[in-house]
């Protein structure tokens, strides 16, 4: 690796550790380019070991002997400063001193990735980075085999979600889902049920469900706003919903992924 000392903060290849805290500019630069950001050394270990490459790593002075180990003899720079310079050159003080800058790997068709798979989850235009992150840490702990996301779902990869998810949007294989019409066409062809958590008259108590499920589930869950569409509820072969009480209706979606999957995961 190489090590580069930051003394100047225009210097070529520090430009995917500028401005980060400009959202609107994170979602241009970071798809389009194929990158993302790797936040903390546990995160970018996690990269690393589920074959992700780095473009380069931006670190603190104190951590750059975590990040040599981690390295070994990779040929990637390594730009090295004060907390005080990095901060003033992304604009937030770095999480366990270390960023990675890493190359997106493609993402798997649909059908590959659920070739073996018993359980998945599709997450239908959740927005909110820390959901979606929150979300696949459910799935990573309670043991569902893959994530579905939506053409409009927030990026998994984007520095929050993996930040909230600690490192496990790395290690859950996940691809985006083809719109209603060709999404379902999918996973029935693979095999799989559809089963919406939504409010609906027909609704089936979700311990109820899990009980007498099938094989294969893709449980689904809509966004935070609105829940699933009209369009997610027909693809879906069964509405599921989660008992409540005192008047509320609905959990967080992050948190109603965490009890369905516990309910389907011990059945």
């Amino acid at each position: 690796m190489r090590i580069v000392r930051v003394t100047d903060l225009t210097a070529e290849g520090l430009e995917d550790y500028s401005r980060l805290t400009d959202v609107a500019l994170r979602r241009v630069s970071e798809p389009a380019g194929g990158l993302y950001i790797a936040e903390s050394t546990k995160v970018i270990e996690r990269a690393l070991r589920a074959g992700h490459e780095p473009r380069s790593v931006l670190v603190q002075e104190e951590w750059l002997g975590d990040v040599e180990a981690l390295l070994g003899d990779r040929d990637v720079p390594v730009f090295v400063g004060e907390s005080a310079v990095l901060e003033k050159l992304t604009g937030y003080h770095l999480h366990r001193g270390a960023l990675a800058s890493m190359h997106r790997p493609p993402l798997p068709t649909v059908a590959d990735l659920v070739r073996d798979a018993r359980l998945v989850v599709v997450l239908e235009d959740i927005v909110d980075h820390t959901n979606v992150g929150a979300v696949f840490r459910s799935v990573a702990g309670l043991g569902a085999d893959a994530v579905l996301v939506s053409p409009r779902c927030a990026d998994p990869l984007y520095r929050r979600s993996v930040r909230v998810s600690m490192g496990t949007v790395l290690q859950v294989p996940w691809t985006r889902l083809p719109e209603w019409g060709e999404g379902d066409r999918v996973l029935h062809e693979a095999g799989f049920e559809l089963a919406a958590l939504a409010l609906a008259d027909d609704a089936v108590p979700l311990d109820e469900y899990a009980a007498s499920a099938p094989e294969r589930v893709a449980l689904v869950l809509g966004t935070e706003g609105d829940g699933l569409s009209r369009a997610a509820i027909a693809a879906a072969d069964r509405v599921v919903t989660i008992p409540m009480l005192h008047g509320v209706d609905s959990l967080n979606v992050a948190a109603a992924s965490a009890v369905a999957l516990w309910a389907m995961t011990r059945r």
